[in-house]
């Protein structure tokens, strides 16, 4: 096993991506139920099951949110200011997943 080899078997284990990403993907699930769930009349001519293509798409887009989350906490274990850019810039990009995912999930419906 080369050395190459080895920098990426240590760098990216699929178990430490697990956590984030399921975490990731709830809370972007509870936030677009909550979207979803507070209309109390939508329109009929949305179909019956217009909320199937949001709460697919934007959950997955938490998710992958979440992997680069996990992938950004890699860079945190040198310094405290790559710790602290590392976590500001997975924030931003988790936060533009999620209104990504919110605008093509929702494209149709409650956005024409």
């Amino acid at each position: 096993m080369t050395s190459t080899d080895q920098f990426i078997s240590k760098r990216f284990q699929f178990e430490d991506y697990i956590k984030p990403i399921l975490l990731g993907a709830g809370i972007a699930l509870c936030l677009i139920c909550l979207f979803l769930f507070s209309d109390p009349k939508p329109s009929p001519s949305w179909g019956p099951f217009y909320m199937i293509r949001p709460l697919i798409i934007v959950p997955f887009a938490g998710a992958a949110g979440g992997a680069f989350f996990a992938f950004m906490q890699t860079f945190e274990k040198r310094n405290i200011w790559l710790k602290l850019t590392a976590a500001f810039i997975s924030l931003i990009v988790y936060v533009f997943c999620i209104w990504i995912g919110s605008v093509i999930g929702l494209a149709g419906t409650y956005w024409n």
